[in-house]
């Protein structure tokens, strides 16, 4: 069928034609936005899931909402070894500048500026082209200590949204690989801002390591958050995510069809979008059938091992790929870090350093004391399919 009009857009939080099974999420954050600007205390998110089921998809939707309801918004993803004040600076420098053109919240804004002058020379941070052509608050963000200073910060800008009948929302995705001093001083300044009653939200994505990373930054952050999980589409969703898209180019699909892709796809938001795609393209002519799901799967699988595997699996030191394959050799997860061991041959004390590095890097993450799994769903599938599973003890 015609390429041009194919509906599916497999990509990194690329926005789906159809967003299938996120209405609850989605009704809470708007409900969250709504009572922000109105001066009502709201919880903020952390959403949490594993890779290519739409994090970042339901960040952009919920930037967008944001916007709809008056809210200055600022996304950021989280750098694995940058300092968040570095990323935090430019957008906040555009939040004060935006807040400071309402009359009734000019003065609480220069003062918000002041305030971030005064953070940036404490932390030296490299203003570039972005600059505040006002004199720094002396004794206001400029300890050196993030958590206090982020924290003058938020409560500075909270208290310049209130001023102009605003709110302000901060989204960011990757927060897993935020250093534990940079959560801490997060939650702090989130948790400072919700006492003070202001409008301040945030949206977090993560991996589902994030929830625990938060609760050892700051043992509260379960109360200050709510952490919807984020995870394959059940099969009625699952159909509707294909169904829907190529009956609103006027094509059809056979029910056949729609179960083959389920099925192969286990109902994942990203691989629900490769299958589409290819399918789509390899169709002649309406209805899709079964038999077109078969042709296409060689080349949603081949993209897949190429593209979304593959560029993951060479992230990889040798030690931390042979690993990963002795994960698959057991099977499906969760599997045991002590089983992976004995299969490697090794002590599970000489690989915890592995282990802890394969975290960091966000290819497995722990479900449970002394398990892991893999962040990536069908990763095992791919390397039985591409690696010689065999690891000899």
């Amino acid at each position: 069928m015609d390429e041009v009009r194919n509906p599916f857009a497999p990509g990194a939080g690329t926005q789906p034609p159809e967003l299938a099974g996120r209405d609850g999420i989605i009704s809470e954050a708007r409900i969250a936005l709504q009572r922000a600007v109105r001066g009502r205390s709201s919880r903020s998110q952390m959403l949490l899931g594993l890779r290519g089921v739409g994090k970042t998809v339901l960040l952009n939707r919920i930037q967008e909402m944001a916007e709809d309801e008056d809210h200055l918004t600022s996304f950021i993803e989280a750098p694995e070894s940058n300092r968040i004040v570095d990323l935090l600076y430019p957008r906040l420098v555009q939040v004060l500048r935006k807040l400071s053109t309402t009359e009734r919240a000019r003065a609480s804004a220069h003062s918000g500026m002041r305030a971030l002058r005064s953070f940036a020379s404490a932390f030296k941070i490299e203003i570039g082209d972005i600059s505040l052509s006002v004199d720094p608050e002396s004794g206001t963000a400029d300890s050196g200590n993030l958590e206090f200073d982020l924290s003058d910060l938020f409560l500075k800008i909270g208290e310049a949204a209130k001023s102009a009948g605003r709110a302000w929302t901060l989204l960011i995705d990757e927060v897993q690989y935020l250093s534990s001093d940079d959560l801490s001083a997060l939650i702090v300044a989130l948790h400072r801002a919700n006492q003070k009653a202001l409008p301040i939200l945030f949206f977090g994505a993560g991996l589902p390591q994030a929830a625990a990373l938060s609760g050892e930054a700051k043992s509260y952050a379960e109360r200050l958050f709510t952490y919807p999980t984020v995870g394959a589409l059940n099969a009625a969703d699952a159909q509707a995510a294909i169904r829907g898209p190529v009956e609103e180019e006027g094509e059809t699909i056979t029910d056949d069809a729609i179960r083959n892709i389920v099925v192969k796809t286990q109902g994942y938001p990203y691989f629900l979008q490769e299958w589409g795609y290819q399918v789509w393209n390899t169709a002649d002519a309406s209805p899709i059938s079964g038999d077109d799901v078969d042709t296409a799967s060689v080349d949603a699988i081949r993209r897949l091992d190429e593209g979304f595997f593959r560029v993951r699996f060479d992230r990889l030191t040798p030690k931390e790929r042979d690993y990963v394959i002795c994960m698959a050799e057991l099977g499906s997860g969760p599997y045991r870090s002590g089983d992976v061991a004995e299969r490697m041959g090794e002590k599970v004390t000489s690989l915890g350093p592995t282990r802890s590095s394969i975290i960091r890097k966000g290819m497995i993450y722990s479900p449970s004391h002394g398990d892991i799994d893999f962040t990536v769903p069908l990763f095992a599938d791919y390397l039985h399919r591409t690696r010689e599973i065999d690891c000899g003890a």
